[in-house]
């Protein structure tokens, strides 16, 4: 049953990883933006490999920060 809501749970981050990747490309801002989040979707991909329930928190904020237009700063 554990096994059954870990592949449950991984198949959701990445799907919602697809989305936010899908989201970061599209947005309309500058190069140094787009490869701040960038950086943040690698993060919660490494970390999927070793604790999926921590990239899923982080992919939350990730996606509510996105969907509330904030953006890391232009280096």
């Amino acid at each position: 049953m554990e096994r059954d809501n870990q592949l449950k749970l991984y198949e959701e981050v990445a799907d919602r990883l697809k989305e936010a990747h899908s989201r970061v490309r599209a947005l309309q801002v500058p190069e140094g933006v787009r490869m701040a989040l960038s950086r943040k979707l690698l993060v919660v991909t490494a970390a999927a490999k070793h604790d999926l329930a921590d990239a899923a928190t982080r992919l939350d904020r990730l996606m509510k920060d996105l969907d509330e237009g904030r953006f890391p700063e232009d280096d």
